[in-house]
């Protein structure tokens, strides 16, 4: 009997969910990640083909409800189908990981009452939650636009100009002046002049290399905690030139920086560890959490 493991698109959370939960041989179906989260799960190509490649006796693995199906008709629908082909459901976080979803009538065959209305409950709640989440993300986004942050990478110094601010910047110009003049940010102009900073100093010989900027993508709910925050003016700017990029019905914001700032704002958010944070700015902290951790485990 297979175990057939699916993943809508890979996530940290996803891979260690399933990691952990030490599934033998499996055989993974990974939709692409230009594939819709709308698409009715019945039409995503690789749970297609997963459905095709099945056989009787067969286990599905999924991380979590969610991530394969929408709403209570998507459930229904693929509980149907995998009990048209005999084929096993194991969910192995989430609300639905503690229900038996194939539990049937033994006359009938029809899904059990119970476990129907549970289904219907569980689905209706985790509706509500992504409404719930779109709005504030909405919110959040109208609120960071009108203080005049609209989100994005700053546009750097053109090539042409780079002398230009270089010469005005020994002549004395300030940098926030030249960010300004130039309508970039001051991580833009810090970039610029780097080396005639009063700071900067050339590596001496034997001197370990200097640690090489990272790309990480910060949830977006750690995002929005940290744009509110009191933060340094190497944190703030590494923040104002994250990429933001769309997942869904949330974001994520693609942030380049060295590992110790990447380390420094993980810092920062420290305050959605605590009781006072609501489940899902928990679980976005400790996916961020996650990904600088392993930056450590790389270098």
């Amino acid at each position: 009997m297979a175990n057939l493991v699916y993943k809508r698109v890979s996530t940290d959370r996803q891979d260690l969910v399933l990691a952990e939960a030490g599934i033998e041989a499996p055989v993974i179906f990974e939709e692409d990640t230009g594939t819709s989260s709308r698409l009715h799960p019945l039409q995503r190509p690789k749970f297609g083909e997963l459905l095709t490649y099945a056989r009787p006796g067969d286990t599905v693995h999924i991380s979590e409800m969610f991530r394969l199906v929408r709403g209570t008709g998507h459930i229904l629908d693929v509980l149907d189908v995998l009990h048209r082909d005999r084929l096993a459901l194991r969910i192995h976080d989430g609300a639905f990981s503690a229900m038996d979803l194939t539990a049937r009538h033994p006359r009938t065959g029809e899904l059990l009452s119970t476990v129907k209305f549970m289904v219907q409950t569980l689905a209706a709640a985790g509706e509500l939650q992504r409404d719930l989440q779109r709005e504030l993300t909405y919110d959040g986004l109208r609120a960071a636009e009108a203080k005049g942050n609209k989100g994005g990478r700053r546009p750097a110094i053109p090539a042409d100009k780079t002398d230009d601010v270089r010469t005005a910047y020994v002549e004395g110009r300030s940098i926030a002046a030249l960010a300004r003049e130039h309508r970039v940010s001051r991580g833009a102009i810090r970039t610029a002049v780097a080396d005639l900073l009063p700071e900067y100093t050339a590596a001496a010989p034997g001197a370990p290399a200097p640690e090489l900027p990272v790309v990480l993508d910060m949830p977006g709910k750690v995002a929005d905690f940290l744009r509110a925050a009191e933060l340094e003016p190497v944190e703030r700017v590494t923040l104002d030139q994250g990429v933001t990029v769309r997942r869904g019905l949330g974001y994520t914001l693609r942030v380049t920086a060295v590992p110790a700032v990447h380390r420094q704002l993980l810092d920062r958010c420290q305050p959605l560890d605590g009781t006072a944070a609501v489940p899902a700015q928990r679980k976005a902290r400790r996916e961020y959490e996650n990904r600088v951790n392993a930056l450590g485990a790389d270098n």
